[in-house]
């Protein structure tokens, strides 16, 4: 049984609903940040980052910043690449759109390779950009929150290192890392980015990323200072390697309490295979999809093989928009999003399906939450 306060299930694609034990370590005492415990639940945390990004590699690097998953952006933005050099965006849907627009704000020539809305730019459209001129970076949504569309990052990651080999392959994974297998070091990454709100169960806050030994090379070798002051490779480095080796360090003061929540959810998380996590969420996500057809009803990711683990973004029968459904839905105790992509965001609904929700089988979130649905499209008379 729950100890938090009686709610509406929050079911929307990120915050997540969380676990007690998450939430109550959140309710820590105040502490020092460079203090001998919270130095250690720090690194302690940046430890279990490596198990969940799946990266043995001594050369890859994990950070825990404090801001949103946004911050990412602007981290690979102000270091990884330079003022009029050439990004490759794979567009699946609006965070394509804005993560260009954050490499255009540090001067980076954005060059966005389109796909029809809920599709993936295929690997022949992504060989022939990538052979057009010389990207620094490859920037990939790996599951794009306002349509569903899950990108294979593994075979993009082989094409670039075939073609383009110097190019860095950077992966938003902020509605993936936690539901969506990533393989930093097998797949041969350079940056994933996520935030700590969705698939990995914390409050949100935390900016996560790890950075492969050739993403730190780049920095290295910059003919320029980075572009960001609170976004600096060049001041987060030093504070991250020292917090991992058990040495207090300062460079601006880290969310504590939101640590201690991060500590907490990554030690429940790598506490058992991975692979059960992955397992768990594809058996829910098939689940939701299998209903949402029993409706009659289509996903805005039309392809099997293109559709996330961690959302389901459900196309609203004709003469249907989301103030018809959301409020009844609310009303039967579970709470979804509407659509987000700006040319068709009346259209449709999110259903975020991921972390606990999923993976406490003490919970009933996903099955209230198909009932609910049920129900509404009957009341609606679609």
């Amino acid at each position: 049984m729950s100890s938090q306060a009686p709610h509406s299930t929050l079911l929307i694609p990120g915050p997540i609903e969380f676990d007690d034990a998450v939430l109550q370590s959140m309710s820590h005492f105040a502490e020092s940040h460079v203090g001998p415990p919270f130095v250690k639940i720090f690194g302690d945390s940046l430890r279990m980052l490596r198990q969940l990004f799946q990266t043995t590699n001594p050369a890859s690097q994990p950070l825990i910043l404090s801001g949103s998953g946004t911050l990412g952006w602007d981290l690979v933005a102000s270091n990884l690449i330079e003022r009029g050099e050439n990004a490759l965006i794979l567009h699946t849907g609006y965070f394509a759109d804005s993560f260009a627009a954050c490499l255009e704000t540090y001067g980076v020539n954005a060059t966005q390779l389109k796909a029809p809305i809920g599709d993936r730019p295929s690997l022949a459209e992504i060989e022939a950009a990538l052979k057009e001129k010389d990207y620094k970076v490859i920037t990939i949504t790996h599951v794009d929150t306002s349509t569903g569309v899950l990108s294979d990052i593994k075979s993009v990651a082989e094409l670039v290192r075939r073609v383009s080999p110097n190019t860095l392959v950077v992966v938003d994974g902020v509605c993936s890392v936690g539901c969506e297998e990533i393989a930093f070091d097998a797949w041969d990454i350079d940056v994933v980015l996520t935030a700590s709100q969705k698939a990995i169960g914390c409050p949100p806050g935390l900016s996560v990323l790890m950075l492969s030994g050739r993403a730190m090379d780049r920095f290295n070798t910059r003919s320029s200072p980075p572009a960001s002051y609170y976004a600096s490779m060049q001041n987060w480095l030093p504070i991250m390697k020292n917090y991992e080796a058990g040495k207090p360090s300062y460079f601006a003061t880290p969310a504590t309490q939101l640590v201690r929540a991060l500590h907490t959810t990554l030690s429940q998380v790598t506490s058992r295979p991975l692979a059960e996590r992955f397992t768990a969420h594809a058996t829910a996500s098939a689940r939701v999809k299998a209903a949402v057809a029993e409706l009659g009803l289509q996903q805005l990711a039309l392809k099997p093989e293109n559709q996330a683990n961690a959302m389901t973004a459900i196309k609203l029968p004709e003469g249907v928009t989301p103030p018809d459904v959301l409020p009844l839905l609310m009303k039967k105790g579970v709470v979804f999003a509407g659509g987000l992509h700006k040319q068709c965001a009346s259209t449709y609904i999110r259903f975020g399906h991921m972390g606990v929700s999923v993976t406490d089988p003490a919970r009933d979130d996903i099955e209230k939450a198909i009932t609910a649905l049920k129900e509404v499209f009957a009341e609606v008379g679609k």
